[in-house]
């Protein structure tokens, strides 16, 4: 018996067996929401990656706004203090919803949380103004990618925004990937990340949206950090006419 098969009790394969140590076991969970930790991993980015996708927020009063999926460190806390809207927050492990209520009790109730796959959103359709993805996409196998892009395009009102934190495309240039055996490494940590790189995100969502009778108004605003090897883009949905 394989041991990631601990891991697999309503929770999509794939995250049992390549990021069971990250994000379903206890220590991992404990391990891993220390800030210094994050930043190391993100090699001192997570302060700007932070406030740049914050900057891209919805802070419209009366906005709906949805995290998709937990995530190590302070960014759902500062989501709900940047304005006074809700935050709903949904992700597939027991572990890291409870992690977030720990950091988000004292505004729980602007803070509904929900086990859910993203790749299968029990929200209705067009429910929210902005759907926030914060470093995703990268660790799902690419047919899991393209059903959560579908359910990002369902649950997005036409008017709205989707928000994305990610790696940049494939980072040739940049001395990080260069270095061989950095690369090597940060493929076997992170398996679906070099077909990530190389997916056209627009183009992905685009053709998501289309099979949701909707449509991207004009191309994303795209800011890049660490020398383009991080981007946060924000796509604006077109308005019914």
């Amino acid at each position: 018996m394989r041991f990631y098969r601990k891991f697999l009790g309503g929770v999509p394969e794939y995250l049992a067996r390549y990021y069971w140590w990250a994000y379903l076991w206890r220590w991992g969970i404990w391990l891993f929401d220390h800030q210094p930790i994050i930043n190391a991993i993100l090699f001192g980015q997570y302060d700007k990656l932070l406030h740049n996708t914050l900057a891209q927020a919805k802070k419209r009063p009366g906005a709906r706004l949805l995290q998709l999926t937990c995530v190590y460190g302070k960014l759902t806390p500062v989501l709900l203090a940047a304005s006074d809207n809700d935050v709903h927050l949904c992700d597939v492990a027991t572990g890291q919803l409870l992690l977030a209520r720990r950091k988000t009790l004292e505004v729980a109730s602007r803070c509904p949380l929900a086990r859910m796959n993203a790749e299968r959103l029990a929200y209705a359709d067009d429910t929210f103004d902005q759907v926030i993805v914060f470093f995703l996409l990268h660790e799902m196998p690419p047919e899991a990618r393209r059903r959560t892009y579908g359910e990002i395009a369902r649950v997005v009102r036409a008017g709205g925004s989707v928000l994305l934190t990610e790696y940049a495309p494939l980072p040739v240039r940049h001395p990080l990937y260069r270095f061989v055996p950095f690369r090597w490494l940060l493929g076997r940590l992170e398996p679906f990340l070099p077909g990530f790189w190389r997916e056209d995100v627009a183009a992905e969502l685009r053709q998501a949206l289309a099979n949701n009778g909707k449509s991207l108004d004009g191309e994303p605003h795209v800011e890049y950090c660490f020398d383009g090897f991080y981007r946060v883009m924000r796509f604006t949905i077109n308005r019914p006419d």
